[in-house]
């Protein structure tokens, strides 16, 4: 019998357990999930928990029951992988043989890269929403803030979901007006980018956004450290600017496991083949999700477009067949920006976000680039999606794995 190891039962790693127990069965493959966590965030909610509008109850279920039967689960702490050998080890020492290791491990926050990040301030007046303990201080903060300073903020790229924190800001605009207090809130939103996004066609939308809702921006900000005394964040050019609450985004890095193994570059992400998903150093070693190093966004639905194009891959090397070279880098997000409005957009490694239709072609219903109820209504509507679709490895129709051109304005994104 051979066997399938994957590292990580988090989004990744679940729908490729549930995308390869249909293909690869007993008595001729074994297949074992590793992750010592109990319990399975819905991580697009941590961005709604601050403000009240999702319970802890609606973005926690438990790792086991996204686990299929036939799939092994193993509840331990993973202390290296030894790729030479084909082997990982885990915290008690017992090593785990495998043929094909699969390895969707994450990204965490590293406050700690940042002087003074994470020093006496933090969660107290300096917070995090990347993390669900850090959404609910957050959440418990602002439920009696009574106004002042709300400085939002990225430490550098690259970071899990980057318009998150946009969507933040956007959010706290409207909570902050439906409490009757906007006119007591000041809203910065401090990046280390030259605008408000990674992609020039989306940050002209957001800009805008951002000015109709009275939110300053601080563009080219590298920070050099958190001012706790004197509650201010500080460049490396020596600009300073002042916060009551901070809300961050700190370096994002891939899992330390990558560091341990020697398999991660400066910050543990493992370097992969962009179009097929093969490390790009073992052959029989495959990455998705955030662990990876290539250039797609950090994203649930990257995620989920990687994994069903994983899946033939993976099928293809047990078979000896080439591998086939086709993601395309492809991402669908979701903007919120407030006021039970929220934009989309759709784009991959070589075309940027444009204006059209979504999923069907001149029929929508969903709009690219444009604020519409009907888009936050999917947002929201994704929630179920995520616990009842995408975890469980089914198909989503109308939307393919590799970005469409149908429907979608390239030719006057290009020439403008």
């Amino acid at each position: 019998m051979k066997n399938l190891v994957i590292l990580g039962a988090g989004t990744a790693g679940t729908m490729m357990a549930n995308h390869l127990h249909h293909h690869l069965k007993t008595p001729d493959w074994n297949i074992s999930i590793i992750d010592e966590r109990d319990k399975h965030y819905y991580q697009p909610g941590f961005l709604f928990l601050p403000f009240d509008i999702y319970t802890p109850d609606d973005i926690i279920k438990t790792v086991d029951e996204f686990i299929p039967k036939d799939v092994s689960l193993i509840k331990s702490r993973v202390d290296k992988i030894l790729p030479e050998e084909n082997k990982v080890q885990l915290a008690d020492g017992k090593q785990l043989d495998y043929d094909v290791l699969i390895i969707a491990t994450g990204a965490k926050i590293s406050p700690e890269e940042t002087p003074g990040m994470g020093g006496e301030e933090w969660q107290k007046s300096v917070f995090d929403f990347y993390t669900f303990e850090g959404a609910l201080a957050l959440r418990n903060k602002l439920r009696d803030w009574t106004g002042g300073n709300l400085v939002v903020h990225i430490t550098e790229m690259p970071i899990k979901c980057p318009v998150a924190p946009l969507e933040f800001a956007f959010l706290a605009d409207s909570f902050f007006k439906n409490k009757d207090m906007r006119d007591k809130v000041g809203i910065t939103y401090v990046t280390p980018l030259s605008g408000a996004f990674t992609k020039p066609k989306a940050t002209e939308a957001l800009t805008h956004l951002l000015d109709e809702k009275h939110i300053r921006i601080e563009s080219d900000f590298a920070i050099e450290q958190v001012d706790n005394e004197n509650k201010q964040i500080i460049d490396y050019g020596g600009r300073a600017i002042p916060f009551d609450i901070l809300v961050t985004v700190p370096t994002n890095k891939g899992d330390e496991l990558m560091d341990r193994s020697g398999m991660g570059d400066d910050l543990n992400y493992v370097p992969t083949n962009k179009a097929t998903l093969q490390s790009k150093v073992y052959p029989n070693i495959f990455v998705l999700g955030d662990a990876s190093d290539i250039p797609a966004s950090k994203a649930g639905s990257v995620a989920h477009f990687e994994a069903e194009i994983l899946t033939d891959n993976i099928l293809h090397f047990v078979k000896g067949e080439p591998l086939s070279e086709e993601f395309d880098g492809h991402a669908n997000c979701f903007i919120e920006t407030g006021n039970d409005k929220a934009l989309l957009i759709d784009f991959n490694y070589t075309h940027e976000p444009v204006e059209g239709s979504f999923p069907f072609p001149g029929i929508g219903p969903l709009r690219l680039l444009k604020e519409s109820r009907m888009n936050h209504m999917g947002k929201l509507a994704f929630r179920w999606i995520y616990w009842n679709v995408l975890l469980k490895g089914t198909h989503i129709p109308f939307v393919s794995a590799n970005m469409s051109e149908s429907g979608k304005h390239y030719e006057k994104a290009l020439n403008e």
